[in-house]
């Protein structure tokens, strides 16, 4: 028996119940060949961005970008040595110990020197490996005041300590190290590598985004002054402390983009203070619609003007 076919009931439902299978059957067999010939095969999942990554930067053939997680430091090989800069090892001490594997991938030279970028933990906690090797660590001495306080057993403090300017010169590789003022702390070290045109720049100068947390240790308007001092230097590629959107190098656009940014969200939360609007509506209400568009726009406007409602709203 047919198992398509129930003899219970007359042969005319029988004809009709067959009718309807061959139909289906037909239907079904002309949706697949449908959906084979004309319709797009489903894209496969975006692969997961590995934890950590060592990119060399193009163009050179001694500076590198150690990136764990969404942080990265610049680290430069010379005949004499290793330049490191921020072990980024808060709450990973792992990543620190994978920075130095991956730089041992690379050369045997000893690491020479291992620069803090500034104060802050997410970015120079850990180096404790990093002395082990023998490096000679470099700070502002602002941060070296700082990170006295705090204590750390795993983050060593400075052997050395920056006021203004520093340079550093080994195996024929030139880095200085400045200090601008403040900006998105009191102790930022702005480094530039002169021969390849390359600035390590951290947290002050996000690129193509729009800054997050970072702005609660933020000086406004002492930050514009200081992203003026940088645009006046002699360099064509910067190295920020978090990737820019796809991984990319910053440029001197990226940074004029970013004070216009500043200025034009001051200005806005000036008249906004002015009627009293800050703390909460302020920060509630307020959109900067011509830069809806720029990354982290909708989670990080916020800080942005919660800082300005601090300067025009209550003098901090």
């Amino acid at each position: 028996m047919n198992r398509f076919v129930d003899e219970r009931v007359s042969p005319k439902e029988n004809f009709m119940q067959r009718i309807t299978f061959a139909l289906l059957v037909v239907g079904l067999t002309a949706v697949a060949a449908a959906w084979s010939q004309g319709q797009p095969t489903p894209e496969p999942a975006p692969a997961a961005r590995p934890p950590f990554a060592v990119t060399q930067v193009e163009g050179t053939n001694n500076v590198y970008i150690f990136r764990y997680g969404n942080h990265q430091a610049m680290f430069v090989v010379t005949d004499a040595g290793v330049i490191a800069t921020d072990p980024i090892g808060y709450g990973r001490q792992h990543a620190v110990v994978t920075y130095i594997d991956e730089i041992r991938r690379i050369t045997n030279k000893p690491i020479k020197y291992l620069i803090y970028s500034h104060h802050h933990y997410d970015h120079i906690a850990g180096g404790e490996p990093f002395k082990k090797e023998g490096a000679r660590i470099i700070a502002h001495k602002r941060a070296k005041e700082r990170l006295a306080v705090i204590k750390d057993p795993a983050t060593p403090l400075p052997d050395e300590v920056v006021d203004k300017r520093r340079v550093i010169t080994l195996g024929g590789t030139t880095l200085e190290l400045t200090y601008l003022g403040l900006n998105h702390s009191d102790s930022t070290l702005v480094m530039r590598l002169p021969k390849e045109k390359i600035l390590f720049a951290v947290d002050f100068l996000p690129v193509g985004q729009v800054p997050g947390r970072g702005m609660i240790d933020f000086y406004p308007v002492e930050a514009e002054e200081s992203i003026k001092q940088v645009l006046a230097m002699d360099w064509e590629r910067l190295i920020p402390g978090h990737p820019g959107p796809g991984g990319r190098l910053g440029t001197k656009a990226d940074v004029k983009d970013q004070l216009e940014f500043l200025q034009y969200a001051s200005s806005e939360v000036k008249v906004a203070a002015r009627q009293g609007k800050c703390w909460e509506p302020a920060e509630k209400e307020m959109k900067l619609p011509k830069y809806e568009s720029w990354p982290n726009y909708e989670q990080n406007l916020q800080f942005v003007i919660r800082r300005y409602c601090g300067y025009w709203g209550r003098g901090t």
